[in-house]
């Protein structure tokens, strides 16, 4: 897996071309302008990644991963069965592949539910992890959010609402938003198409919502988080939890964001809306105890990369290596 530890700290780019962010590599591919794409005039044959002059995506999408065990694989495999969107999870800048590698690590070591006390002091017990709308336990679409989902009108799949990380417990039900690069700033596609937001579940966005759908989800830009927020919660009204939606974002990102989306929601002692940094996460891991893998994982945030920052200093452009997490 490629980061801190194998990348230049400085690449060079020209109108014409970028060079390999591996150390010890001199190739040199065409410089992509515009969107990312995966062409052959963009690969490195040495390292089989594509590359861009602030990024670049694996070849292979399983080097983009930690844990390749025949279960990881195939748990991993079957997700993806279910999965909306799935062709960026070979990117260096991936928030899916991220939640992967953090949350199973969490999941294999027993670690979910003492971290959720942690953040939540909830007391959650008899946890199952749901990665992107599947369902271990049933082998399907989780049942109760595909129930959720139509109950608002979201009856395509392709356009549903679908949390990075769900965790249901025996007494509350958590959905976690994971960020990595990008923010919470979400919009409708077609912004006069309301599907049932505003009158499914007997009307239950008055009772959730204090300001009006228009408000939150097209003036604030938090259509995602509307969405997450008001099945959420109706979910768990429907099975008697509690309910947590957290944002799970880097330090120093949407510190505000609490507030910003706070004010527009109804909480109470039975569902709060929070923001949590993957730098808590990786200090939760480091304090932990008894795992074999635990210095894989924090290796693996410290090694952590979200891309080269361009300069321009006398005519030259340069990328300049930028380390993901606030972390030791």
């Amino acid at each position: 897996m490629l980061g801190v530890e194998q990348l230049k700290e400085k690449i060079e780019i020209t109108e014409t071309t970028v060079e390999c962010p591996v150390k010890g590599c001199s190739e040199k591919v065409d410089r992509q302008r515009g969107s990312f794409t995966k062409r052959k005039e963009f690969l490195c044959p040495k390292h089989n990644i594509f590359i861009s002059p602030s990024t670049f995506e694996h070849l292979y999408e399983s080097d983009n991963l930690l844990w390749k065990d025949s279960s990881d694989l195939e748990l991993f495999d079957r997700i993806k069965d279910f999965k909306r969107v799935k062709h960026r999870l070979g990117r260096e800048r991936s928030e899916d592949s991220l939640s992967w590698n953090v949350f199973r690590f969490l999941e294999k070591n027993n670690l979910i539910e003492v971290l959720l006390d942690s953040i939540t002091d909830s007391s959650p017990n008899s946890s199952e992890v749901v990665y992107w709308s599947y369902s271990q336990r049933e082998d399907d679409i989780w049942s109760l959010l595909d129930e959720a989902r139509r109950e608002f009108g979201e009856y395509k799949i392709s356009w549903s609402s679908e949390p990075d990380i769900i965790v249901t417990t025996d007494t509350a039900l958590y959905f976690i938003e994971a960020k990595f690069k990008d923010d919470n700033k979400t919009v409708p596609t077609n912004e006069s198409e309301f599907k049932k937001y505003k009158t499914g579940g007997e009307n239950w966005f008055s009772k959730v919502f204090s300001s009006e759908y228009e408000t939150v989800a097209i003036t604030e830009k938090k259509y995602e988080l509307l969405r997450f927020w008001l099945l959420g919660t109706w979910i768990a009204e429907q099975q008697g939890l509690d309910f947590y939606l957290i944002s799970l974002v880097r330090a120093g990102r949407e510190k505000d964001i609490e507030a910003i989306f706070g004010k527009h929601i109804k909480e109470n002692q039975r569902r709060k809306f929070l923001r949590v940094t993957w730098e808590t996460i990786f200090q939760y891991i480091s304090e932990s105890e008894g795992s074999s893998d635990k210095k894989v994982m924090m290796r693996y945030f410290r090694n952590k990369t979200i891309g080269y920052k361009m300069k321009r200093a006398r005519g030259i452009e340069k990328g300049i290596l930028q380390k993901a997490f606030s972390i030791l």
